[in-house]
């Protein structure tokens, strides 16, 4: 897939169109994005690469829904999700994108597979079923025995596997991971990112890891650079 090309198999899952970012700092108007277009087809596995400040995060934000760009439109699907409704949005964002995070952003009063089926309960997923999804993912992560641990009782690498569980317990078509190994040291990132490519296969989900890190990227099958809040060629 090159920048603004068509994927070979019919339309992409997502499409980004001369988007652009720009946030207000007190007099200044920092533009964090400058004309990204991107086609990504569904199923795909790909890095997005570049240093802190490039607009990574900025880009996975406005890929899934989290917020919207000053100028272009990104679509899923042809959706454009700029014309989203408040509530449409945000079941969008429940129920086709899941979310990982470098802070892994887990509420600390529940205890891992809580934790992991909240997205399944608030898509009004009945009890039951979310629960033995979670109890499956998180096996699959290799904590079927942290069940009942908070993050506080859980390492670094075993907060990020809760997670990556609960990113995928709703069956999105997109992952988003931004700086997924950041807090982690390089054995753990490894493991992180080895599993990460696993559950890509066995999901089939399209997956967008940002990173700053060549070693992350380079699992990829494809990297696409972030330079200055532009897709540039490597």
């Amino acid at each position: 897939m090159s920048e603004g090309a068509a994927p070979p198999n019919g339309r992409p899952l997502v499409t980004a169109r001369g988007v652009t970012k720009t946030y207000r700092l007190g007099r200044r108007d920092i533009e964090v994005l400058r004309g990204v277009d991107l086609d990504i087809p569904r199923g795909a596995y790909l890095a997005l690469q570049g240093a802190s400040g490039a607009g990574k995060s900025t880009l996975l934000h406005l890929l899934g829904g989290l917020d919207l760009p000053t100028a272009g439109h990104i679509e899923f699907e042809g959706q454009r999700l700029d014309q989203l409704s408040g509530r449409a949005l945000a079941a969008f964002r429940n129920r086709r994108v899941g979310f990982i995070f470098q802070a892994y952003h887990l509420l600390p009063d529940l205890d891992a597979l809580e934790n992991v089926c909240a997205p399944a309960r608030l898509a009004r997923v009945p009890a039951a079923e979310a629960a033995a999804r979670g109890r499956a993912l998180l096996e699959r992560v290799g904590l079927g025995h942290r069940l009942e641990h908070r993050p506080a009782e859980l390492s670094g690498g075993e907060q990020q596997r809760v997670a990556i569980a609960r990113a995928l317990i709703n069956r999105p078509d997109l992952v988003l991971a931004d700086e997924p190994t950041g807090n982690l040291d390089s054995h753990t990132g490894a493991e992180i990112i080895a599993l990460l490519g696993e559950l890509h296969a066995e999901h089939h989900t399209t997956l967008i890891v940002a990173t700053h890190d060549s070693h992350v990227a380079a699992h990829a099958p494809q990297v696409l650079h972030l330079v200055d809040g532009r897709i540039v060629s490597p």
